[in-house]
């Protein structure tokens, strides 16, 4: 395996971690630096960088931020984004995985990148539950502010150091087998 082939990946799973947070940033991000010649998409993916494809990711990412700021509006965003981010993970792995045959490629995209967006949005949503519950949701935009932010942040670690990425993926789901572990034995 080439050091590309593992950087395309590191990139793949930061994104899909990032679309845990919020689903259209990074495609929007993906989209843009394909547009712009930053990084290449696999050659099924190339429609992902058009100006239509940059404006209508754009257009859904500015929306999805702004509903999220929305109390009890976001709760119904999550319903929709639980899947939806599974979706965008196994995506964003499958359109940049470089160098890899189709059965690899798409094994990956599920298991890594599905998987690793499904298991944050999980959480992120968990957590509005438990923040609306708290707090009878007047500290929502708070958390919808803090998720974004860290998609923002994942999404600008995975273009320009997809390694410390994935590193920071990894990171963030042995913190949330530990904390899923330690609640269920409080139970």
């Amino acid at each position: 395996m080439t050091f590309t082939t593992l950087v395309s990946i590191a990139l793949g799973i930061g994104l899909a971690a990032s679309s845990g947070f919020r689903v259209f940033l990074p495609l929007f991000a993906l989209s843009l630096s394909a547009y712009f010649g930053l990084w290449p998409l696999n050659e099924s993916w190339q429609w992902l960088a058009s100006p239509a494809a940059v404006t209508i990711l754009g257009v859904a990412t500015l929306a999805e931020a702004v509903g999220y700021l929305v109390p009890y509006f976001d709760h119904l965003l999550d319903t929709l984004a639980i899947p939806l981010a599974g979706l965008a993970g196994t995506a964003v792995v499958a359109s940049t995985a470089a160098d890899l045959s189709p059965a690899v490629t798409w094994a990956l995209a599920i298991i890594a990148g599905g998987g690793a967006a499904a298991a944050i949005k999980g959480t992120t949503a968990t957590t509005r539950v438990a923040s609306t519950a708290a707090t009878g949701g007047l500290a929502n935009p708070v958390v919808s502010l803090a998720e974004t932010g860290m998609a923002v942040l994942m999404t600008a670690l995975s273009l320009f150091l997809p390694v410390l990425a994935v590193l920071l993926v990894i990171a963030l789901v042995v913190w949330l087998a530990r904390r899923y572990t330690a609640r269920r034995h409080t139970l």
